[in-house]
């Protein structure tokens, strides 16, 4: 089952839980208990053209929380959509709070019978403070504006007292990291994870090309989640962050994300730039071609952190089946892989500047998928590819077409962030 986000998690490289928060304001400061108790805090600017028009640009809490875009839920309202919190509308858990399933009426966004109108998914944020509260509000102050269809769509937020809410659309295939690396759900198709990876770097790449650019910040499988049809978005911006401005060539903060799929240079200086970001989606391409959690303490040695044992594969056509996930059972064309395992080396670079932009890293994507690409690998694509513990050839074809026991638009287990 997935987990929520937990806020306090998510700490500096130097600091414990219960110190500073990104703000600099300590995590224990003041509890914010209504929508103006908290008007002086700001939330970084952000202008980006939305069906040809310009989007205003909130500054304050009141002026996000008024977005056009999105509807403010009574607390009422929603207990009555997920049938009052009950247990087993529970879809996920953690520090951060819970989420429920719920359904609303797709014309009124009033509570509806489960069953009916639109499936819903409401996380509820603990009450612990003002670090919980302020990523609560950067992401609607994002999601209340940024619209794209490889991000998660806010639907609304509930801000009674201190109950602190947000309403998603539902997601029924959960996250990728549920597909990946929990047992059960049936193992994603070559063609699946690349379409996984072309929608996410489309979310990424939509993010880093708006008018005022925005640092994703916390990229990772179970940050990734997949409706229906496997198509990817991004969820979860309590951590993003508007990119350099002017002149500037980065933005200096306190180091926050997860460790494994942080860049070393940003765990280093805390200097963050939309580089950061390519790094870690170079990380989350790894585990698509890997089957591998970016951090693994059952492993032994230098293959507890996947970056360090898989590099040295990458660039070796005939060395790269070590590394491919097993589940695949040799069902991939070696080209294609190649290809990909090539760009995620790319992404991986230890120097910043000779990382791909994300638009070139979704046009290199998009070329596996293309009529030409498919003529030239249908017939590979069939063919076994070396693996010594490949499985039963009649085992060959399998339909990701799986529901997940979770399906939130949260990520599930959220590995210690940065904190070694």
């Amino acid at each position: 089952m997935g987990n929520c986000l937990d806020s306090s998690a998510r700490v500096d490289t130097t600091l414990s839980s219960h110190t500073t928060s990104a703000s600099g304001v300590s995590k224990n400061a003041s509890k914010t208990s209504n929508s103006s108790a908290a008007s002086s805090l700001t939330i970084p600017s952000y202008s980006e053209k939305s069906n040809a028009e310009s989007l205003p640009t909130p500054r304050s809490e009141g002026e996000i929380l008024s977005s056009p875009n999105l509807k403010a839920f009574s607390f009422n309202e929603l207990k009555n959509a997920t049938r009052n919190f009950r247990p087993d509308s529970l879809l996920g858990e953690g520090g951060f709070g819970y989420v429920f399933k719920g359904w609303i009426d797709e014309h009124t966004l009033t509570a509806a019978k489960p069953g009916s109108g639109i499936v819903i998914a409401v996380k509820k944020l603990k009450p612990e403070g003002f670090q919980g509260h302020k990523e609560w509000l950067t992401e609607v102050n994002y999601l209340g504006q940024l619209h794209h269809p490889n991000l998660v769509k806010l639907i609304g937020y509930c801000t009674d007292g201190d109950n602190r809410l947000l309403v998603y659309e539902f997601m029924p295939k959960g996250s990728l990291e549920n597909h990946l690396f929990r047992r059960g759900p049936q193992p994603l198709s070559w063609a699946t994870r690349i379409k996984v990876a072309i929608g996410a770097a489309r979310g990424l790449s939509f993010l880093h090309d708006a008018e005022a650019q925005v640092i994703y910040r916390d990229f990772k499988a179970s940050n990734i989640l997949l409706d229906a049809d496997f198509n990817a978005t991004l969820s979860d911006f309590g951590l993003a962050k508007a990119g350099p401005t002017g002149d500037r060539t980065h933005v200096s903060t306190q180091v926050m994300g997860t460790h494994g799929y942080a860049a070393p240079e940003y765990v280093a200086t805390g200097r963050l730039t939309a580089k950061s970001d390519v790094y870690s989606f170079g990380v989350v391409l790894l585990e698509l071609l890997s089957g591998r959690r970016a951090v693994d303490k059952t492993k032994v040695g230098v293959e507890q952190n996947l970056v360090d044992w898989a590099r040295p594969y990458l660039g070796d056509k005939r060395k790269l089946f070590r590394i491919m996930d097993t589940k695949l059972e040799g069902q991939y064309p070696q080209k294609g892989a190649y290809t990909a395992a090539t760009l995620a080396l790319q992404c991986l670079s230890t120097e910043p500047k000779v990382r791909p932009r994300m638009a070139e890293v979704l046009a290199t994507l998009e070329q596996l998928q293309t009529p030409k690409n498919a003529a030239k690998h249908s017939q590979t694509e069939h063919q076994t590819v070396f693996d010594p513990v490949r499985k039963s050839p009649l085992r060959q074809h399998r339909s990701p077409r799986n529901l997940t026991p979770s399906a939130s638009p949260l990520p599930s287990h959220r590995q210690s962030p940065l904190a070694r």
